[in-house]
């Protein structure tokens, strides 16, 4: 039997309790699992995504997540909850049926478009956000 998921990641008791008692929506999209925090008065200004690699949620767009060591509430929350985890998995790598055509994901060569929670524009100095560097839509600014 694999090691459970919580066991492989970073964990604090405090942000586990959060991940387990907030309001969370989640939406499985091809390049993660976006979550959205209902608890606050405003949801959709708390809403980000985590990226789930080899069936581990292992980054979150969210400021902690980059700020913080120990996994965010937001990857928790998706760590816990199976169905959620188990659907992003599939995400993953697509099952392609006979006949059927093989989803292309983008690479280095061929970046995707930034989607609307793209948080680029509030950075300083031409800085792109994580995902965008990291899924080569923009580049580090030189200097």
């Amino acid at each position: 039997m694999s090691e459970h998921v919580l066991a492989q990641l970073a964990v604090s008791n405090r942000v586990l309790k959060r991940a387990q008692y907030e309001a969370f929506a989640f939406t499985v999209l091809d390049e993660g699992v976006l979550v959205r925090n209902g608890s606050y008065t405003n949801p959709e200004d708390h809403e980000y995504l985590v990226t789930v690699t080899g069936g581990l949620p292992t980054h979150c767009s969210c400021p902690a997540d980059r700020q913080y060591e120990p996994a965010c509430k937001h990857r928790l929350a998706v760590a816990i909850r199976e169905p959620v985890l188990e659907a992003a998995r599939r995400t993953e790598s697509p099952a392609v049926a006979d006949g059927g055509t093989e989803v292309t994901r983008p690479t280095e060569s061929q970046p995707d478009e930034p989607p609307e929670w793209c948080d680029c524009a509030g950075l300083r100095d031409g800085f792109p956000c994580f995902e965008c560097y990291r899924r080569g839509r923009k580049e580090l600014p030189e200097d």
